[in-house]
């Protein structure tokens, strides 16, 4: 085992959806959730990181410290915010794992929350579309609901089209969401509402349809990372076996979006960091933004070759009681998008899979899963490979 192995020993997560609470009212709650679940005092945490995008969202623009909120003895902790784009959440986490590898912390607060309903869909897409590049006209006028639809436009054009699978997709992740008490949706869609374009489910960027968009979302989550020599002090412990951050260029124009060679990069890195391949693990969750995005995650990860993503869904691997089940938390499709929040939930909802107590659907006996949080167009890619602690 490496010797400088960072754990997961705690977490929490509030529900997901369109909540009365405030950005620090969400952070707050995490924060106490992860100490409760830790069994620790405030005080003994070393440093917190918060995960948080915000882009005009609310108005709050110095957040970090609000977490202090959570209990007088955090306060004077150093603390500090962390963004890119939507997998903020991860950079927190990263953020996190190197402190504690450098020897400047033992127990890490990482926190990741967005706050987002209380602005209209128009004000969220304009917030979110910030993230794209903007020293482009032509890019800094797309939406990413139209950058994403470029992407299955492009897909059909060298491949095939991409729609049924996608559709496939967003049916698997809502009927997964069912039992996630957490998620947004619980509403069950079925293939061929998903597949057809409907009053109920319109056409937001051609070609994608509205069951093709994730959700935009309130929400926390929140996880104590542990050096080596604290966390088996911990009733529970995951350990951190591989991550990587991998960054592509912004502009869509300078590269093949469809290559998704940024998120291919951080998986295949994390699992050679991690020992282990596809075959060894019993789980992932993926950043599903979109369902093409997860159709090309297949891809980047070796699941299917280039153009035939569709295999993974139609050979049964990523449902539910496959070989490699795939968001069975919902994903952000269902289980909701909280975009600074979003990283810490899939690490938070994968501890307590590899503890053996999951939130929704179980993968039995699970000992490895994959993680992949991504911001923007395939820009700031983390992947994690995390192992269960076996006695």
């Amino acid at each position: 085992m490496v010797n400088d192995t960072v754990s997961i020993v705690a977490a929490g997560h509030t529900r997901f959806g369109r909540l009365d609470d405030t950005l620090e009212d969400l952070i707050v709650q995490v924060t106490r959730q992860a100490l409760d679940d830790a069994a620790i005092e405030a005080s003994d945490i070393d440093a917190v990181f918060l995960g948080h995008f915000n882009s005009g969202l609310v108005p709050d623009g110095f957040p970090a410290s609000l977490v202090l909120q959570a209990d007088p003895a955090l306060r004077f902790k150093p603390a500090t915010r962390c963004e890119n784009a939507c997998a903020s959440g991860s950079a927190a986490i990263q953020a996190g794992i190197n402190a504690i590898r450098s020897g400047a912390a033992e127990l890490v607060l990482v926190v990741g929350a967005e706050k987002m309903t209380a602005n209209t869909t128009a004000q969220v897409t304009r917030a979110l579309g910030g993230a794209g590049y903007q020293n482009d006209p032509e890019e800094a006028g797309l939406s990413f609901p139209q950058l994403f639809g470029i992407a299955a436009n492009q897909y059909r054009d060298r491949y095939q089209s991409p729609m049924a699978a996608m559709a496939a997709i967003a049916a698997k992740n809502h009927a997964n969401a069912m039992a996630n008490p957490l998620a947004q949706m619980h509403k069950a869609m079925t293939f061929e509402h998903c597949n057809t374009v409907s009053e109920s489910n319109p056409l937001i960027a051609s070609p994608l349809r509205l069951s093709d968009c994730s959700l935009i979302t309130d929400g926390a989550a929140a996880i104590i990372l542990a050096s080596p020599q604290r966390a088996r002090a911990f009733r529970r412990e995951v350990l951190i076996r591989g991550s990587s951050q991998v960054n592509d260029v912004l502009p869509i124009a300078q590269r093949d979006i469809l290559a998704f060679e940024g998120p291919q990069r951080a998986i295949h890195a994390a699992l050679r960091q991690a020992g282990v391949t596809l075959i060894d693990l019993n789980f992932a969750e993926v950043h599903d933004c979109f369902t093409i995005a997860e159709l090309l995650i297949y891809e980047a990860m070796g699941l299917a070759p280039k153009g035939e993503g569709h295999r993974a869904l139609d050979d049964g691997i990523v449902q539910a009681g496959g070989r490699l089940p795939v968001n069975l938390s919902g994903g952000l499709k269902a289980k909701g998008h909280p975009v600074g929040a979003t990283g810490v939930s899939m690490h938070a909802m994968a501890f307590h899979q590899l503890t053996g107590n999951p939130i929704g659907l179980a993968a039995p006996d699970a000992e490895f899963g994959l993680l992949f949080n991504m911001g923007g167009m395939a820009v700031a890619n983390y992947a994690t490979v995390l192992q269960a602690r076996r006695a």
